[in-house]
């Protein structure tokens, strides 16, 4: 039997969201969200300040619990189990926070290595090779035994990430990558998105208010605004949509969107 255009999308897609929604006191952050996102390609999330991009972002990985609808990974409904069933899933997630979050009185070297320690049982020997390798991939290399205070905003991402795939996962939720970075520094992320993409073959989800990051990074935008999806296509899609709350937005107009900003 033939499989429908809804089954060929789920069997594609690595994450898969129906009909999310999800309330905090009086505020409406999502609304009815139905997505695919497909393993293997970088998604991007846009959309203005408070309309939902970090809370559709922890849905994923069940950092945050849906009050209806239902979040599905790998074609598995993750949003009902409990924490201890959860553990899997996660590990095959890495997952960069907005600013690093790293551990402030440890090494570069030991902030990598910490994922490792906590859900591997590897030697000493092999943790370090792992880091070394990691390290060298966001190139930074020899940057191990540096502490956070010793490195730029941009060396604090990249050791994030670094951390983000010390587990070698198959995705990675990045929350607002190139915030607070110059356009130098922020172009060098943007490359490590593609690169990891590319390369090592990750499904990336991508949270961010950056155009030029979205544009350059995504496969595919989708723009939220009111917690509601407003807008899904490849980043020429996106520039070319005749909506004027899309176009409000890309322009960088407030008309249209004051509901939305925080």
């Amino acid at each position: 039997m033939a499989q429908s255009a809804t089954e060929i999308e789920s069997t594609k897609s690595l994450f898969e969201l129906r009909g999310v929604i999800k309330r905090f006191g009086r505020v409406q952050a999502l609304t009815d969200i139905h997505l695919h996102l497909e393993r293997g390609k970088t998604t991007v999330i846009i959309g203005p300040s408070g309309c939902g991009k970090t809370v559709l972002l922890k849905h994923l990985i069940v950092l945050i619990r849906p009050d209806r609808g239902e979040v599905y990974f790998d074609r598995v409904r993750i949003d009902n189990l409990p924490e201890s069933r959860l553990t899997a899933m996660r590990r095959r997630c890495g997952f960069l926070f907005q600013a690093g979050a790293l551990f402030d009185s440890e090494t570069a070297a030991q902030n990598v290595a910490f994922p490792l320690v906590q859900h591997t049982d590897y030697p000493a020997e092999q943790i370090d090779r792992i880091v070394q390798d990691k390290l060298a991939i966001v190139g930074l290399a020899g940057f191990g035994d540096r502490l956070p205070s010793e490195l730029s905003g941009g060396q604090i991402k990249r050791v994030a990430l670094a951390r983000a795939i010390a587990l070698s996962p198959e995705v990675i939720l990045y929350d607002e990558p190139t915030t607070g970075l110059d356009p130098i520094r922020a172009e060098v992320i943007n490359d490590l998105i593609i690169k990891l993409q590319r390369e090592l073959k990750i499904t990336s989800i991508v949270v961010t208010h950056d155009l030029h990051s979205a544009y350059k990074v995504g496969d595919r935008i989708v723009m939220l605004s009111h917690g509601r999806i407003v807008a899904d296509g490849t980043p020429s899609q996106i520039r070319q949509s005749q909506q004027d709350e899309v176009q409000y937005f890309l322009q960088g107009r407030s008309d249209g969107l004051d509901g939305d900003l925080l």
